[in-house]
């Protein structure tokens, strides 16, 4: 296995032009590379690419072009980012009230195995989330201000204190092993039923990891696909072979389950920031058109329209 050598700005340069990309201005180009890292750039290169085989970009495309889309997607993770967190704050905050309500404040009280499922097949994943959280509880009570104020006035941790220093991941896993009765009252709130909540928030927690690690994020895919909705039918969205072609892995199902997780005006002013940035993309695209992107992205062309699907409609 040969070794990836470093190379310089210069050399990083050339390879691109090698493969047909070209520089009008080339120092400019050098300082983003320093700044933002050839490796990570050359991560957007594959839309701008002949073919998957054939490893040379489109004739005429220039390094703007694959900066601009880096950018773009830089815009697009923060949009999605700040908007996950509202989802990841009010469920912490749902879950934490209903569960507070019926089964007590303090940990001793709501980290007692018989407030969750008794199946027997979720006997060890009860076990294992009540030790992950009691271990929260150790790990953080002298770290952050809120839980140690609790423990040193108080004594205890309220469940609505400690879900601040849960991650999400965790929090998807304490839903999925709630009563049914208590899983059935937090999916009410967002008027969806058990399974499919069950189903979104490990996508939800996927893809608030993935924006907080700065990956790639607009050709991103997830292993499960989500259950068809009603969108995809409003929508008219295409299917090949039975199947919708957008909305079920790609990151239009994401925008399906915020939809369904946001308030209307936080979801709105969400497309609308994403709207902004697309055209922004668009303006910036010579050598391929926006169509393409919003296809590696798994937007169909009237994505936007989803935005007026009023509650009404929905329900």
């Amino acid at each position: 296995m040969n070794n990836k050598e470093f190379k310089n700005l210069e050399e990083q340069i050339t390879i691109m032009e090698y493969k047909g990309m070209t520089f009008p201005n080339k120092e400019a180009a050098k300082e983003i590379l320093l700044r933002e890292n050839y490796f990570f750039l050359n991560g957007y290169r594959h839309v701008f690419l002949k073919s998957n085989q054939e490893k040379q970009f489109i004739p005429g495309t220039t390094f703007e072009e694959l900066y601009s889309l880096f950018l773009f997607d830089r815009s697009f993770r923060n949009i999605i980012f700040k908007n996950l967190l509202v989802i990841e704050n009010n469920m912490k905050s749902i879950i934490s009230y209903q569960l507070s309500k019926k089964y007590g404040y303090k940990e001793n009280d709501y980290l007692k195995a018989k407030n969750f499922s008794t199946a027997p097949e979720k006997s060890r994943q009860v076990q294992d989330l009540i030790k992950k959280m009691k271990r929260q509880v150790r790990v953080n009570a002298p770290q952050h201000s809120a839980t140690s104020h609790y423990v040193k006035n108080y004594g205890y941790i309220p469940l609505w204190i400690l879900v601040k220093v849960l991650s999400f991941g965790i929090v998807g896993e304490l839903f999925a092993i709630l009563k049914k009765e208590d899983q059935q009252a937090i999916a009410n709130i967002y008027h969806l039923d058990i399974d499919t909540l069950n189903m979104y928030l490990p996508i939800l927690s996927n893809y608030r990891n993935l924006c907080a690690h700065e990956d790639i994020l607009f050709e991103n895919r997830t292993q499960k696909g989500i259950n068809n909705t009603l969108y995809h039918s409003l929508l008219r969205i295409n299917k090949m072979d039975g199947e919708y072609i957008y909305g079920k892995n790609d990151l239009f199902a994401l925008i399906i389950i915020m939809k369904q997780m946001l308030k209307d005006n936080e979801f709105k002013d969400m497309i609308l920031e994403i709207e902004h940035i697309v055209t922004n993309l668009e303006y910036n695209l010579k050598t391929i058109s926006i169509n393409k992107v919003l296809d590696r992205m798994g937007f169909p062309e009237n994505w936007n329209k989803i935005a007026l699907i009023t509650r009404k409609v929905e329900e």
